[in-house]
């Protein structure tokens, strides 16, 4: 009898050990999915910044399967439907584009956005903050438009004529446009004074950019992929237009000042959520959305660009690097 009940509990202890050790370890290993809309400094330093968290986290134990669109919306459409065949364990979607395909493409991975404005907007829904719901969180990159349009007054007092420059394809950079276009009338500026210059993409930068500086004293660019990657363009054709810009990456191309946050930190914090979702500490879906904390957000200033327009930057300003 001794030696039956021996095998028996000599067979449970094999049976069990899988279930023990995995218990004991969790997954312990992890699959992300990277879907970065187009290569710039900003979007760099957010993927960067997501990946060196998680990297902490987990070492060699998180395996990143990175796409980069090239600006293209239907590429990351097919890189978001690769990710779910992999069937990896998270996504983060670099841009609104990128978002977007990755929402698409499943609802049952979780899914987090960084370098996205305004998340309503995003993925054409009511939003009004907190938690966006499903399989989806993430962070906003946007910086108080508010203040943006009060820099654009304060440093130009004398300006009378405004243009918004962007990418029709981006919907997010309308909406910039459009919150800075009542903010803009808020603090005394006449609606007809007030432009919208949208180029489609990369081959109309130039010519769009020209009839943006023939109309206005001053130009506002939102945060702007096709902008960001394409900056030196603009530059070369709006003269000695002062140009006032969303993020400090558009800014060392082609403006003058900015109010940006750090894309870096802003990376950071979507891998922190990224680790709490993967670890099983929190629910994707019950994550609010998060931001850079309001301390971090500066006002800097283009040297380069202020030595060849004759612009003296205020006390509170510093310089950026130029690129």
């Amino acid at each position: 009898m001794k030696k039956i009940m021996a095998l028996v509990l000599a067979l449970l202890l094999v049976a069990a050990a899988p279930f023990a050790l995995a218990s004991c370890s969790g997954k312990g290993e992890y699959t992300v999915g990277i879907i970065q809309l187009i290569q710039h400094s900003a979007l760099d330093a957010a993927t960067k910044g997501f990946k060196d968290v998680l990297t902490e986290e987990f070492g060699d134990k998180v395996t990143f399967v990175e796409h980069n669109a090239n600006g293209d919306s239907t590429a990351c459409t097919t890189a978001a439907n690769d990710l779910v065949t992999k069937n990896v364990d998270l996504i983060l979607g670099n841009a609104t584009a990128a978002l977007q395909a990755a929402a698409n493409a499943t609802e049952t991975i979780p899914v987090l956005g960084t370098s996205i404005t305004d998340y309503g907007t995003a993925l054409n829904m009511t939003f009004n903050g907190g938690a966006v719901g499903g399989n989806i969180s993430g962070t906003t990159d946007l910086a108080p438009l508010d203040q943006q349009a009060q820099m654009i007054k304060d440093l130009y007092p004398s300006a009378s004529k405004v243009g918004l420059l962007y990418c029709s394809a981006e919907p997010n950079s309308k909406y910039q446009a459009d919150v800075i276009r009542a903010k803009l009338i808020e603090l005394g500026y006449a609606d007809a004074n007030i432009k919208d210059f949208k180029f489609a993409d990369s081959n109309d930068v130039a010519s769009v950019s020209q009839s943006a500086a023939a109309f206005a004293d001053v130009l506002y660019v939102p945060t702007d992929n096709t902008a960001a990657s394409f900056g030196a363009t603009i530059k070369d054709n709006i003269g000695s237009d002062p140009l006032i810009a969303g993020e400090s990456g558009i800014c060392s191309l082609c403006g003058i000042a900015t109010l940006s946050i750090d894309y870096y930190e802003l990376g950071k914090i979507t891998g922190k959520m990224a680790v709490k979702i993967l670890k099983g500490e929190a629910k994707v879906g019950e994550m609010a959305i998060e931001s850079v904390p309001a301390n971090t957000i500066t006002k800097k200033y283009n040297t380069t660009r202020a030595t060849e327009i004759g612009f003296t930057a205020p006390e509170g300003y510093t310089a950026l690097p130029t690129e």
